[in-house]
């Protein structure tokens, strides 16, 4: 295939697929396309509500239009899956949305296809799981009449600096001679340069370690940071006293949630269990990054008990809920973590966030999320994500809301000087 007989669609119009697309509309047809009317809605008015594309780069993308109507995939020959890989209660790899994409192009797919997938997924996914499907819907064989490649996402939700174009990408693709056109697809919107991987398992691979590389690191810290609390030294004076060594790794403490770091090594650890492996390091990791809530949670209350503050009762005021700052994208925030745990004590719980929808809030987390905190009314004010509002108002104004006489400050995101607030990682 050629890129100028290239008609792309781009499945799935969130943080991921949504400024891949505008990138290629700016100089080629594509179709997005969503499941969801109220995103389609959304953007054909020309707003995206994730801030990820601001209204003038949308209007940009010329040949882009977006559409709920599956029957406009019908002459798309090129098509690139970019749906959400989440993980179930179980913490158990859910591919359902990447199947339900995969049999919507499969009912409109044509000889000399290519089907890309950038979803997160665990190595042997797309060729175990996705292919299967694409050959029987279709009725067509893979690698005859279709081909399918892997080029892994690198988004980061609210950076302006890392985007689309500017990360390196990765490539790969079921044939050589189309692992060209996949990676000359990509050179074509892409400024940095790209990485043709081996094989799609390797791609896969590739991905799903870039996060757990930084989940285990992270756990690390905050399993240093507990240590240090214990042994009465302030972490980011002993991580300040080690960065001054050239190698050492910038890591700091906090809740790991999000769509990628919180979710992706349960993909790789899923797949080390099928095939007889029990991946140690990893799992260790992911249980205790995902008991820092309980721990933060903990601490206050101790911390609360101590300055003789009643514990039931308790009003708390937690700033932020979004899973990391300046940015809407809720998608496994572990800032509830926190909250669920409080109310166990009997706290009542105010969540502001200025940057998250309140009604994406409610709908995720059963969270209500408050506009303007009352000044002087909490027992115990979290500052849980670092959004620049917080960052400017400072401590003095962030104490205000804390009750006069006496209350508790926890700053988790190193948001204030070591002496503005009581706890911290």
């Amino acid at each position: 295939m050629k890129l100028e007989n290239t008609k792309l669609a781009v499945i799935g119009l969130g943080y991921v697929g949504l400024p891949l697309a505008v990138e290629f509309g700016k100089s080629i047809p594509v179709i997005g396309y969503d499941i969801s009317h109220r995103r389609v809605e959304e953007l054909q008015a020309g707003h995206d509500h994730t801030l990820e594309v601001d209204d003038d780069e949308l209007a940009s993308a010329s040949g882009l239009s977006v559409t709920t109507d599956p029957a406009a995939l019908e002459d798309a020959n090129v098509f690139i899956v970019t749906t959400p890989t989440p993980i179930d209660r179980h913490k158990q790899p859910d591919l359902s949305p990447v199947l339900s994409a995969t049999r919507t192009i499969a009912e409109h797919l044509k000889p000399g296809a290519v089907v890309i997938y950038e979803s997160t997924v665990y190595p042997g996914a797309t060729e175990e799981e996705c292919i299967p499907v694409l050959e029987e819907v279709s009725g067509l064989t893979f690698n005859r009449d279709f081909f399918v490649g892997y080029s892994p996402e690198r988004i980061n939700p609210g950076d302006k600096v890392h985007r689309v174009t500017t990360i390196v990408k990765v490539t790969s693709c079921s044939t050589s001679e189309t692992a060209d056109f996949v990676d000359s697809l990509y050179r074509s919107i892409i400024t940095a340069v790209t990485h043709r991987a081996p094989s799609i398992k390797v791609a896969e691979a590739a991905k799903v370690i870039e996060n757990t590389q930084r989940d285990v690191n992270i756990a690390l810290i905050n399993e240093l940071a507990i240590l240090f609390n214990k042994l009465g030294i302030d972490t980011e004076d002993v991580l300040l006293a080690a960065g001054s060594k050239w190698n050492f790794l910038p890591f700091r403490p906090g809740l790991v949630g999000g769509h990628c770091i919180g979710v992706d090594p349960y993909y790789l650890t899923h797949k080390a269990q099928s095939v007889g492996y029990h991946p140690e390091i990893i799992l260790a990791g992911r249980r205790l990054n995902d008991s820092m809530g309980a721990y933060v949670a903990s601490q206050l209350v101790k911390r609360m008990t101590k300055e003789r503050i009643q514990v039931q009762g308790a009003r708390v005021l937690v700033m932020g809920l979004t899973f990391k700052e300046n940015t809407p994208d809720l998608r496994n925030s572990r800032v509830v973590d926190i909250v669920k745990e409080l109310a166990e004590y009997d706290i009542s719980v105010d969540v502001h966030d200025p940057w998250a929808d309140p009604d994406d809030a409610a709908a995720e987390y059963g969270v209500t999320l408050v506009e303007a905190p009352e000044k002087g009314t909490y027992d115990a004010v979290i500052v849980a994500v670092a959004h620049r509002q917080y960052v400017a108002m400072g401590a003095e104004h962030i104490r205000s809301f804390g009750r006069t006489e006496k209350h508790v400050l926890v700053d988790l995101k190193y948001v204030l000087a070591r002496d503005e607030s009581d706890i911290r990682l």
